[in-house]
């Protein structure tokens, strides 16, 4: 893995850049560089998409210039820093070429041959390819030393992030230069080794596939699911309507990509849900219906909660709550009383007759089979002061009495609460947990640092907290025995907890610091 030189100069503003395809991420590209300042050559072997992508570029800044955010002067000398090609040839004196062409690993080898023939020897040449080795690609050129992954992600202009990825071939003191120069564009720029998914596609499929398998098992509906993942997870999007924005042949792609990239690890499994949608035309937004129906005048359904319930005058907290202690301040300024008591073995609240505790990976049902029947587990939240929306599960020998006790206090915290079906780990806890073990397994296996892995979910898909950080700050220990839990309650693979996690757990270390 390529390490970070903080000390390598970008190249200078004068240096000519190439950004080789017109369409809106090549178009993107092209503006970034030249926002820089640099000179830049957008090609196209069609002078028509040229136009086209010069259009696209002069109508997003055009917008600026009407909110404020920029000056027509600006807006004139940044179109002028841009000239169009379609010979080849004019890339001569380029510095740096970006190719964001087709995703087809043979037009892209014969692009980067015709490179080589055309560009000076000193200058990089860089693929935005989301999805192809950049080993493979660089398997036919006479100097593979010259390539490096730059992927950006759409739309370029405003995602902050940029993946510099490495091939076998790639010099170190290219990928370091490349990053240096997408830093001084105002990009994060993370270092990654090219493995399927880079960073940011491999650790995301977990976000999808939790939600898609507690959907499949009939813990919670979509539109509820996408509320506690937003209202307690603090997500922008839920998964269910950021796979209709995607598009589900792209996610589904993405992920069958990755799951036979990795010789079909269960980590990365396919839904069949998903793989029915794609099958059937539900592509999501594009086609007017995926998980939601975007067709005019059709209502999108409303998350499933719960309401009423007995209000408590007063609860008693056992033990140290951790992540969770927020949650009693939120109780206290409702005018509960809170009664608290000192354990170093136990940690639970107790409302009424029921015990209620932060989900640890296991059923309900379990929990109680070895404790008390009136058990009910909560999710995690990654503010519980401010959480809008919270998921509780009950275990199968659970009274009603109890049930309407602990149902009774979240209301009266006035959090959207959604009862769902005793699935183990919850929503939000088990959607970290995957998300950390998979970013802690890309540390582990040399692809990234652990900042960077946080820096790319953070930058790359706007990510509340990075995983690991958020590991951090949740323990640890809680998000290995979640993980170790879910394995023991499903008896599968695709839950093992990372070997680094298994380390830092026994050695008591974090992640970062």
């Amino acid at each position: 893995m390529t390490t970070v030189n903080s000390t390598i100069a970008p190249l200078d503003k004068s240096a000519q850049i190439s950004v080789i395809g017109a369409g809106t991420m090549g178009a993107g590209i092209a503006q970034v560089a030249a926002a820089y300042g640099h000179p830049v050559i957008l090609f196209d072997q069609n002078p028509e998409a040229i136009q086209r992508g010069l259009d696209h570029i002069q109508k997003g800044l055009q917008g600026q210039v009407k909110r404020g955010k920029m000056t027509e002067e600006a807006l004139q000398a940044l179109m002028a820093n841009i000239t169009p090609a379609t010979d080849i040839a004019a890339l001569a004196d380029c510095k740096l070429v970006i190719e964001a062409i087709i995703e087809d690993l043979g037009i892209k080898r014969g692009l980067l041959a015709n490179l080589e023939a055309n560009c000076a020897e000193d200058c990089i040449l860089a693929t935005n390819t989301s999805s192809i080795s950049v080993t493979a690609l660089g398997a036919e050129m006479k100097h593979p030393e010259r390539l490096v992954g730059m992927h950006f992600f759409n739309p370029a202009p405003i995602m902050k992030l940029v993946e510099i990825v490495s091939g076998l071939a790639t010099s170190t003191a290219n990928a370091a230069l490349t990053h240096a120069t997408a830093s001084a564009w105002g990009k994060q720029a993370v270092y990654t080794k090219s493995t399927p998914g880079f960073i940011v596609n491999r650790v995301a499929r977990p976000f999808y596939a939790e939600s898609l398998r507690i959907s499949e098992e009939g813990g919670a509906d979509t539109a509820t699911l996408d509320q506690l993942i937003k209202g307690a997870g603090g997500f922008r999007m839920g998964p269910f309507e950021l796979m209709d924005l995607i598009g589900h042949d792209v996610n589904y792609a993405v992920t069958c990509s990755v799951f036979d990239a990795y010789y079909q690890d269960p980590r990365f499994l396919p839904s069949l849900t998903q793989k029915a949608l794609v099958e059937c035309g539900r592509l999501g937004r594009k086609s007017g219906h995926g998980f939601y129906d975007y067709s005019e005048g059709a209502e999108k359904p409303a998350a499933t909660t719960t309401t009423g319930g007995n209000t408590p005058q007063v609860i008693q907290v056992v033990g140290d709550l951790g992540v969770a202690n927020s949650l009693i301040n939120r109780i206290e300024a409702q005018g509960i009383n809170v009664e608290k008591q000192a354990s170093d073995s136990e940690s639970y609240i107790k409302v009424g007759s029921a015990r209620l505790s932060l989900t640890d990976g296991r059923f309900a049902t379990e929990v109680a089979a070895v404790g008390i029947k009136d058990t009910a587990l909560f999710d995690l939240a990654i503010d519980y002061n401010s959480a809008s929306a919270l998921a509780v599960s009950f275990a199968d020998q659970c009274s009603d009495a109890a049930k309407q006790d602990v149902i009774g206090l979240f209301n009266a915290l006035e959090i959207n609460l959604s009862v769902i079906d005793d699935i183990p780990g919850l929503v939000v806890m088990r959607t970290v947990a995957m998300l950390a073990n998979e970013a802690a397994d890309a540390v582990n296996q040399g692809v990234c640092t652990a900042a960077d892995a946080d820096i790319a979910m953070r930058g790359g898909l706007n990510y509340p907290k990075g995983p690991l950080a958020w590991t951090d700050e949740v323990g640890v220990n809680n998000i290995f025995n979640c993980l170790s839990n879910l394995q023991q309650s499903y008896g599968e693979d695709r839950y093992r907890p990372s070997a680094l996690l298994r380390r830092k757990f026994f050695a008591g270390a974090s992640f970062h610091g």
